[in-house]
């Protein structure tokens, strides 16, 4: 069964910006399944677009920065 993003229901997000870099915490469920959190990180290219990045490691400034929406994503769940 393909993916379809007209089952995607986004029931929670916030996000946290340092700079050119912004990491988003959000809740989603898809098809009324279960509940899971997503984390992603976009950065600022060249031009100045943003553009999804891997989010790997994290720095302390930004995992502080996040660990209130982490927290508040978990009532979500």
């Amino acid at each position: 069964m393909p993916y379809d993003s007209s089952l995607d229901k986004q029931l929670f997000t916030k996000s946290w910006e340092s700079g050119e870099m912004k990491i988003t915490v959000s809740v989603y469920s898809y098809n009324n399944g279960p509940k899971k959190v997503q984390i992603s990180r976009e950065s600022v290219n060249a031009e100045g677009e943003p553009r999804f990045a891997k989010l790997g490691r994290m720095t302390k400034e930004e995992l502080e920065g996040v660990l209130p929406f982490l927290k508040e994503a978990l009532g979500h769940l």
